[in-house]
């Protein structure tokens, strides 16, 4: 199949990589030009997401860069305006923005919770504010949310506000879905299990293996029971389909991409 989302204009947030290789967004963004979309791609590191549309040109596909932090409220609306300035529309929104801060309920600072809670959660809240007006107008629209397993699962990291801010984005999801639903806007969440991607590295890897990267992947890996981690071609794969017209008839749904891990007892 080809052609999937032709001629729709899909704004992804967090299309860039936070280090070399595929994280999420970036092979999200590649795959929705792939089925023909025009991507209206944004990040916070102006390399990062024009290397993604270096990508997108080499392959003959369309894509505009903007540079932006999704938690604060004049970016969001600035980065839709210019959305609809270039494209006229906007079909598809893409939540991919989110970082990773290890720390339990006592020991996370206030500032880390407050820094997690404004990327991951309050950058999706103010994205749907703004571009929803423009799909209700249009009367068609599809939004896909990056959650976790760590919303609904503890993974093993202490983590308190990541797993706050996933499960957040749950209810958001279903929020939006159920007020929209007679407006012809879905809106869905990707909950992924563990993923090898660039992401993972930094934030993590101490609290997996001392610090040692070659460890931690392999005990990620032993974690899952199809025995080793998906990848961000998973994930990208997954959205495709919840953002196409395959799934004109999904909303408010939360579709684990995890290898199985949800399934375990322990």
């Amino acid at each position: 199949m080809a052609d999937r989302l032709k001629d729709r204009v899909a704004i992804v947030v967090g299309a860039g990589s936070v280090g070399p290789g595929w994280g999420n967004g970036k092979a999200t963004a590649v795959l929705f030009a792939r089925e023909g979309a025009k991507v209206f791609a944004v990040d916070l590191q102006l390399a990062a997401v024009e290397e993604t549309k270096g990508i997108i040109d080499k392959e003959g596909g369309e894509c505009s860069v903007y540079q932006a932090d999704v938690s604060k409220e004049d970016q969001v609306k600035g980065l839709v305006d210019q959305c609809i300035d270039t494209y006229g529309r906007i079909d598809i929104l893409h939540n991919n923005v989110g970082i990773v801060e290890v720390g339990g309920p006592v020991d996370a600072s206030k500032e880390s919770w407050d820094r997690v809670v404004a990327v991951n959660l309050t950058s999706q809240y103010l994205t749907c504010k703004y571009v929803l007006p423009h799909m209700e107008k249009q009367g068609k629209g599809a939004i896909v949310n990056i959650a976790s397993i760590a919303g609904i699962r503890y993974t093993g990291v202490p983590y308190v506000s990541y797993s706050a801010t996933k499960a957040g984005s749950l209810g958001l999801t279903r929020s939006v879905a159920l007020e929209y639903a007679k407006r012809g806007i879905r809106c869905n969440a990707i909950l992924p299990g563990l993923l090898n991607t660039p992401m993972i590295v930094e934030p993590l890897k101490e609290a997996y293996a001392g610090g040692d990267v070659d460890q931690m992947l392999r005990i990620r890996d032993e974690q899952c029971p199809m025995g080793k981690m998906g990848d961000a071609w998973d994930v990208a794969y997954a959205a495709l389909y919840l953002a196409s017209d395959e799934a004109k008839y999904v909303t408010g749904a939360n579709l684990v991409v995890d290898g199985g891990i949800t399934c375990k007892f322990a």
